[in-house]
């Protein structure tokens, strides 16, 4: 099930305002977000259309959270975070996914809730890619 308004459901034009397809997990898609404050800062999208958790099945849900382990396993390995963080919102784009956000001891927020969209910190194409490899390399 697609919403053809959903950056996650289309992809393309709309994904690319704020994020970069990296792969499929088993039933997530993993994103790089462009806005990298946090070094590593991605995003684990559940491959349907589907609000809430609990609109899975058991099974797709612990499928889920083995893809949201294996992104976070591999963003340790490729930055060392002091700490990563989750978050699941959607309260308006209503997609099920999670942010993992890398948070490093003395950086920027470290001890705070992080925010969704600092608008700090953009990469060139060739950092972007950089980035990628390195947890690709890592999953």
């Amino acid at each position: 099930m697609k919403d053809t308004n959903c950056a996650y459901c289309m992809r393309g034009e709309l994904l690319d305002k704020f994020g970069i397809f990296i792969c499929d997990l088993q039933v997530s898609s993993l994103i790089l977000f462009k806005e990298q404050s946090k070094p590593g800062r991605v995003i684990v999208a559940y491959k349907d259309h589907v609000s809430e958790i609990v609109n899975i099945s058991e099974e797709e849900r612990n499928l889920f959270m083995a893809d949201v382990t294996r992104a976070a396993k591999a963003l340790h390995a490729a930055f060392k975070p002091n700490k990563v963080n989750y978050g699941a919102y959607g309260d308006t784009g209503c997609h099920l996914h999670m942010h993992l956000v890398p948070k490093y001891e003395g950086g920027d927020e470290w001890g705070g809730i992080f925010q969704m969209n600092p608008g700090k910190v953009y990469l060139t194409d060739a950092e972007y890619a950089e980035m990628i490899e390195k947890i690709k390399a890592n999953l």
